[in-house]
């Protein structure tokens, strides 16, 4: 298919963030662009701002006539949306071209020079810290990012000087195996600890699929793995970065002052010192540790890559600080995984080392909760008090007997509550929290905006007495 042909692109389920991306890329592209979501979002407001025709109806008839010319218009749906959606089915038996985002993204970078993240967790921070880094040191780059980077306030990065000449970084999704449509320059691989259980089965066929990704990786490219992940050869000259290991890429003298964490970072030929960044966490100086050596592998100097990593500001929902005072601190947070719990929760405890972390859990989807009930268990064991939040179901149907009670009762510190989202205001009214963390993937985001609030609210009271 020849993307340049089209005239229009419709989006079924537009309002996720892959999703969004590639909506985004095509309006910069002068498509006509249209779309369905269940939901309505902050997200979505934005995307019909931008001029997209964005609806929430699973109504054919509704549609523009654009978007129903076979011939010039492009269908992209996400293996989220359901098998019986009626506009899908449609396109589907019409003889539309009909394509999964992950196709589409496999399409846009068969030419380019692609760098892609992917990992269990870290690979949307490490994928925008390397777009960022590339697009402050005046590198023409396009990026398809999986969160809203706080630099550009979006999640697709445009270049300057035309797109045919840009170098591409795209977060490589392994949900459905997605990123298997990709065939990287370079390929970065974060974590791999086992989820998605719902798609794989188990571990094993999951970490196949990452070995079957790492082996796309071009042979004149490289492939950049954390120490200790079970990758095996592949044909791409194959480099490790690791904070914990002996690795080609580390890093030495890590400090913590004035929440900024600040390090020297080693490669196989040179060395950058006196680095800093705001990101809290040693996960996150890992991350980072991946994204200068990316950046170090395309010849950026050092200096460039020093002061773009200082002025990086994150991704929104990834320990993003919405309230910070002497009174509270209220930080909202993407993670829905064990071990994305546990790296925010001791971030905070490193980062706020005497005071009481409350937690804010809606756990996300039946099957995850299931399979990781004790991790989420001992990860939320963590906290000195959690208020934990109903299941957020996502694309799934219950399932008999998961409920959030069953990670609950996982959990071993006293000071827990179950919580309807609707009551989490009243809860919290009535209780003196320290420092705040609201966490998960689900619609919980919605409770941030009144949260931010109620505690700047509460502060200007303190501050008024």
């Amino acid at each position: 298919m020849d993307l340049n042909n089209l005239k229009s692109v419709y989006f079924i389920g537009i309002g996720g963030i892959g999703m969004s991306s590639l909506a985004r890329y095509f309006k910069a592209l002068g498509k006509k662009i249209g779309g369905y979501d269940k939901t309505q979002t902050s997200l979505t407001a934005e995307l019909i701002a931008e001029g997209m025709d964005v609806h929430f109806d699973d109504r054919v008839n509704r549609l523009d006539k654009q978007f129903l010319d076979k011939n010039s218009c492009l269908v992209v749906y996400t293996p989220a949306v359901p098998k019986d959606h009626g506009e899908l089915n449609y396109f589907l038996s019409g003889g539309f071209n009909v394509l999964k985002r992950s196709a589409v993204l496999g399409l846009i970078t068969k030419n380019h020079f692609t760098i892609a993240v992917a990992g269990t967790h870290g690979k949307t921070t490490t994928s925008s810290m390397i777009a960022h880094i590339l697009c402050a040191s005046g590198i023409n780059c396009t990026a398809f990012l999986g969160g809203i980077s706080k630099n550009y306030s979006s999640n697709m990065l445009l270049p300057k000087e035309g797109f045919n000449e840009s170098i591409i970084v795209v977060e490589a999704d392994e949900y459905d195996r997605s990123f298997l449509t990709l065939h990287p320059d370079i390929a970065v691989i974060t974590s791999m600890d086992a989820d998605h259980l719902d798609i794989y089965g188990d571990k094993n066929y999951m970490e196949d699929s990452y070995r079957l990704f790492a082996a796309q990786v071009k042979q004149d490219g490289l492939l950049l793995t954390r120490a200790g992940l079970p990758i095996g050869e592949v044909k791409a000259s194959q480099k490790h970065y690791s904070l914990t290991s002996k690795a080609d890429y580390s890093a030495s003298e890590i400090v913590v002052k004035d929440h900024r964490y600040y390090f020297n970072w080693q490669g196989p030929a040179n060395e950058i010192e006196n680095l800093s960044t705001q990101m809290p966490g040693r996960h996150n100086v890992e991350n980072v540790v991946a994204a200068i050596a990316v950046a170090s592998h395309l010849n950026i100097p050092a200096e460039k890559i020093s002061k773009s990593v200082h002025g990086y500001t994150g991704v929104r929902r990834r320990f993003d600080y919405q309230v910070e005072s002497g009174e509270v601190v209220y930080i909202d947070d993407y993670a829905h995984h064990p071990e994305e719990l546990r790296a925010c929760i001791l971030s905070a405890k490193e980062l706020y080392k005497g005071k009481k972390i409350t937690g804010i859990f809606q756990p996300h989807l039946f099957t995850r909760t299931r399979d990781f009930a004790d991790g989420f268990g001992k990860s939320l064991s963590l906290l000195d008090e959690l208020i934990l939040l109903d299941i957020y179901p996502a694309r799934e149907l219950p399932i008999e007997g998961v409920t959030s009670k069953m990670i609950f009762d996982l959990v071993s510190i006293p000071n827990k509550t179950l919580c309807r989202k609707e009551d989490v205001l009243d809860e919290m009214k009535a209780r003196k929290v320290e420092v705040l963390l609201t966490l998960g993937a689900g619609d919980i985001d919605q409770l941030v905006d009144p949260l931010r609030k109620l505690y700047t609210t509460w502060k200007d009271q303190t501050n008024n007495r």
